[in-house]
């Protein structure tokens, strides 16, 4: 009987935690929404299963296994408004606001970066993936070559 009662308390526990991450979900989907700035934490890279995390293939991985769901900003909010774009669908003035962003940020930023547009449903605009892919592979390659903890700028 008393575990009768322990596996009730623990699945209304679990219903519980995931209704309060689904109403925090729907509050921060409102505030992006409304475009509020959300206030966020850097976010570093993940070590999942020999993962550096630093080249887009680990990055997609991650995604798909729903490491991280967090959505980091790199003071890009205004991309928001390109949400549900295909990647072959965007204006010439489009492609560059993307990649004025791509050039302001820390190369070890730019894995994360791409991360960020994912989670917020936004695809990299065709033109810009070659970029996108140079920088992070060569970022990849001077931290296998310096370690994980090597800062390359």
């Amino acid at each position: 009987m008393n575990i009768t009662w322990a596996v009730i308390a623990l699945l209304a526990l679990g219903a519980v935690a995931a209704l309060v991450g689904w109403i925090q979900g729907q509050i921060r989907q409102a505030k992006i929404a409304r475009g509020e700035a959300v206030e966020v934490e850097p976010e570093r890279p993940v070590s999942v299963g020999g993962c550096c995390g630093m080249h887009m293939t680990c990055e997609r991985d991650s995604l798909l296994s729903a490491v991280s769901t967090r959505i980091v900003y790199y003071d890009d909010e205004e991309l928001d408004r390109f949400h549900g774009t295909q990647a072959c669908d965007y204006s010439a003035e489009a492609v560059d606001e993307f990649r004025d962003i791509l050039i302001t940020l820390n190369q070890d930023d730019v894995a994360g970066w791409v991360r960020s547009l994912q989670l917020r449903q936004i695809e990299l605009p065709e033109d810009l993936k070659p970029e996108v892919f140079l920088i992070v592979g060569e970022c990849r390659a001077y931290h296998m070559e310096h370690g994980p903890d090597a800062h390359h700028h």
